[in-house]
């Protein structure tokens, strides 16, 4: 039998391993930022054209690379990182596996142009499917610039699973939100289609959240502060009124490294302990630092994961520091023992014993309303009789008897028309022929605002109401920018927009349906849908926008319904197309004939 197994060569080997190391143009994004502040940049620029897909550059003022360096680079496993196995367990640099040039190199065409302060030349190579296309000396300015370009050209089944350019670029937004962050002392400019979506200097950690998320969120900030042997918590949290119905702005960085962290997200979530409403998560930017040779960054291709060597010590300090930070400005509600002096009584008062007087009543000892007036006075008598006719009014012009008896045959009528029941105010139960139908009001609801949505969204003109004064809404940057991309759908759903800037939008109409307090509250939501993987396509938007504003909109559980509720939601929602499933695929209704009712109690 012959020998089977044998070595790949080198490109097939790097293109297994750009699967793991690039799974999308803002995997690329996040390891060349990476690789520039490493090379101890101080400002770095990304520029992005058609969401990735085109062009990713990352230029820097590093320290840039020698003529060898740059060729060296692009090997597989090579790094200047680490250079035995123990320096693993005291990483405090970026990158170090030396995996992710020679991976994006395999995966599209890549062109470097680098240079180091003490040489007056640089170098340029250009590379094509892990292939040296060229490398020559070039004047460039002293640190770093690498141009990816048309990523997955080689791949074609790999960049046909790429999701929409709006999807792409809120990953790749999302990354270079995470690196800015950690990293504030740097400057970065963003830079999408020739567009400016970000330009942040360098500053503190409280100027560089405000820069990413817009000027409103400074008023949000409670500080956090905590040194301790082990770890020491730097940051913010956002005080409980302004939490989100999404996890959107929730970010860990350990050793100015982000992270993800389902534990330690849930000591900060139990910090917040009755101070939030249900189905609501705080947002928090936390900045962890703990010895370098007490985690393992090595765990994850992406190092978005680590292992703590002390994990139920970390918990403790980050849930006790929270909420001590959320006691000491005020945030959560304390007892307070001290009298107020206001409820005091006045010390003037005090010295005086005087009481309250008692009210006088003035009333005619001698008044009988049943003995008779002089007949004399004639102008008693007028009163008298006039008082007798009104009184008999009462009784002459109804049949008592007849209103009584109608009155009772109407309940009775009532109860025996009655249909609809609501249960726990959750479910509402009608009657059928063949047994009951229980449908959740909440599932139905949407269903019945998704249809009317989506049709006056697509086939009808929608309605707009105009606001008597516009509503100014503030978003960051990168929500701005993505609501800009469906105007044209919300202004077909009926918005209206007056004004567009970086950090706010202003509203001067809406769709009939909406209140003006739930238009933050739909845009958030929609935001989240949009951020969801779906295909690209105007439709999609149009289908998205109406779910959003379903699920916004639909009465929730533990609302009371009147009868007429109850009879309106059961006609509207079995006049839908599709009435047996919420826009989301859940059940709406399910039937109990009579004889699966039987069937429970002669079981």
């Amino acid at each position: 039998m012959s020998d089977i197994i044998q070595l790949l060569p080198d490109h097939v080997a790097n293109q297994i391993a750009a699967g793991e190391v690039v799974q999308r143009p803002a995997s690329v994004v996040k390891e060349l930022l990476e690789n520039a502040i490493d090379a101890g940049a101080t400002n770095i620029k990304l520029l992005i054209k058609d969401a990735g897909k085109t062009l990713i550059q990352v230029i820097d003022d590093g320290k840039g690379m020698s003529a060898t360096d740059a060729r060296m680079s692009f090997e597989r496993h090579a790094t200047s990182k680490i250079q035995k196995a123990e320096d693993l367990f005291n990483l405090c640099t970026k990158g170090f596996r030396g995996e992710a040039l020679a991976s994006i190199a395999a995966i599209a065409h890549v062109e470097l142009k680098t240079k180091t302060p003490e040489e007056e030349l640089g170098t340029c190579i250009k590379i094509e499917g892990s292939k040296i296309v060229s490398q020559d000396f070039i004047a460039t300015a002293k640190g770093t610039s690498l141009a990816v370009k048309n990523l997955f050209y080689n791949i074609p089944a790999r960049r046909n699973f790429l999701k929409s350019d709006t999807v792409e670029t809120r990953h790749i937004i999302d990354e270079f939100q995470r690196v800015a962050l950690a990293h504030p002392e740097i400057s970065f400019l963003l830079h999408h289609n020739n567009n400016e979506v970000y330009h942040l200097k360098g500053g503190n950690f409280r100027q560089r959240i405000v820069a990413v998320f817009g000027s409103k969120m400074n008023e949000k900030l409670v500080p956090i502060n905590e040194t301790t042997d082990i770890l020491t918590i730097e940051g913010f949290v956002a005080k409980p009124e302004f939490s989100k119905r999404k996890r959107g702005e929730q970010f860990f960085f350990v050793n100015n490294r982000f992270i993800k962290s389902s534990y330690l997200n849930h000591a900060v979530v139990n910090a917040f302990d009755g101070l939030l409403e249900q189905g609501a998560h705080p947002s928090y930017f936390l900045y962890l630092t703990v010895p370098a040779n007490s985690i393992d960054i090595n765990i994850h291709p992406t190092k978005t994961e680590i292992k703590f060597d002390n994990e139920k010590a970390l918990y403790a300090m980050l849930r006790a520091t929270v909420k001590h930070s959320l006691g000491q400005y005020n945030v959560a509600p304390v007892l307070d023992f001290n009298r107020d002096a206001n409820l005091d009584t006045p010390y003037h008062f005090k010295s005086t014993s005087k009481t309250a007087s008692v009210p006088k009543i003035s009333v005619d000892p001698d008044f009988n309303p049943f003995k008779e007036s002089n007949p004399k006075d004639t102008s008693n008598t007028f009163k008298r009789e006039k008082q007798t006719e009104s009184w008999e009014a009462l009784y002459t012009s109804v049949d008592t008897s007849q209103t009584t008896t109608e009155s009772l045959f109407e309940h009775q009528e009532a109860e025996k028309t009655k249909k609809t029941f609501q249960i726990q105010r959750k479910y509402v139960m009608s009657l059928i022929k063949s047994g009951v139908v229980l449908i959740n009001q909440s599932l139905a609801h949407q269903r019945i605002l998704y249809e009317q949505f989506l049709e006056s969204i697509t086939v009808k003109e929608a309605n707009s109401q105009q606001l008597l004064f516009p509503v100014k809404i503030s978003f960051s940057s990168a929500e701005i920018e993505m609501i800009y991309t469906i105007k044209t759908e919300l202004e077909n759903a009926g918005f209206s927009f007056d004004e567009f800037t970086k950090d706010s939008i202003t509203i001067k109409g809406i769709p009939v349906s909406v209140t003006e307090s739930k238009i933050n509250i739909i845009l958030e939501e929609l935001l989240n849908e949009i951020n969801l993987e779906v295909p690209d396509s105007s439709f999609s938007h149009f289908d998205i926008m109406a779910k959003s504003f379903a699920k916004t909109l639909s009465i929730k559980t533990g609302t009371l319904l009147s009868e007429k509720e109850q009879e309106s939601l059961v006609n509207d929602l079995f006049s839908c197309k599709e009435p047996s499933v919420s826009p989301f695929g859940k059940a709406t209704f399910k039937t109990l004939t009579l004889l699966q009712i039987d069937n429970l109690f002669n079981s």
